[in-house]
């Protein structure tokens, strides 16, 4: 992390796990817990649809900052079963989770339909957090910066150089995802920088800087530390162990202390 330049931030993935009253219950157990990661360290929990009216009110007034799992690009319509981006800021959502892994396996998006969601919720305030990611066999075949270089430009295709500051990626190897296997520190550091030098080549310098670049392939509370101690990995995107207010909150320390 170089917090000197941009905010590490550390956010909870839920997937599709929790009732309201069992969101309300963790999100009560995590607040006092991270009360202290201030400034330069944002903690986000991105949470199922259902749960994000009592996960606002749940965190009314605190430092946890409460994010949707996915967003639809168009403004309202024929869309059944879609949210649009207006509809999640209008109940105070301030995140949202794009592109991740499952939602491109099972569910059909595209670097295409990442694009357009991204700008989507850029437009309406919406801080997207934007997922990329390579294959098992992609690593093995050595393409992974073709496939990383290639997502990053279209994922943010159009996007300005203001806009993408406000933009977080998210580094997911595919084959780390719900799998228990997690990149090395060294490797996550090594495709973080390259996305970092991917940006400064589509805007400069100064605009990939700026950007929050995460890792979210299995962090968890024993490992956080080791991946966090890299200067271009400046925070987790985390699956599991968001699910679990001790182990989340050991996440947030190792980047409050990093």
């Amino acid at each position: 992390m170089n917090k000197s330049l941009r905010k590490a931030i550390i956010a909870g993935n839920w997937k599709m796990n929790k009732t309201r009253p069992e969101a309300k219950e963790l999100l009560d157990a995590i607040k006092p817990l991270v009360a202290n990661a201030e400034g330069n360290v944002e903690v986000i929990a991105c949470v199922p649809y259902t749960n994000l009216e009592t996960a606002v009110a749940a965190t009314a007034g605190t430092n946890v900052k409460i994010g949707a799992e996915n967003v639809h690009f168009e403004k309202s319509g024929a869309f059944t079963g879609e949210i649009s981006a207006d509809m999640l800021t209008e109940i105070g959502v301030e995140y949202v989770v794009i592109g991740h892994s499952e939602r491109r396996q099972y569910f059909g998006e595209t670097d295409e339909t990442v694009n357009k969601r991204t700008k989507a919720a850029l437009a309406a305030g919406l801080k997207p957090i934007v997922c990329v990611g390579e294959l098992l066999w992609e690593r093995e075949c050595n393409i992974t910066e073709e496939v990383i270089a290639r997502q990053i430009k279209l994922d943010l295709y159009d996007v300005s150089a203001d806009d993408v500051k406000n933009v977080v990626i998210a580094y997911e190897p595919v084959w780390a995802i719900g799998t228990g296997k997690t990149a090395t520190a060294d490797q996550a550091e090594e495709v973080c920088a390259f996305i970092r030098a991917t940006l400064a080549k589509i805007y400069d310098v100064a605009t990939a800087d700026a950007v929050t670049i995460q890792y979210g392939g299995s962090m968890h509370a024993g490992n956080a530390a080791e991946l966090l101690s890299k200067s271009n990995v400046d925070g987790g995107l985390i699956g599991g162990a968001s699910l679990k207010a001790a182990d989340f909150n050991t996440i947030v320390q190792a980047a409050v202390n990093g």
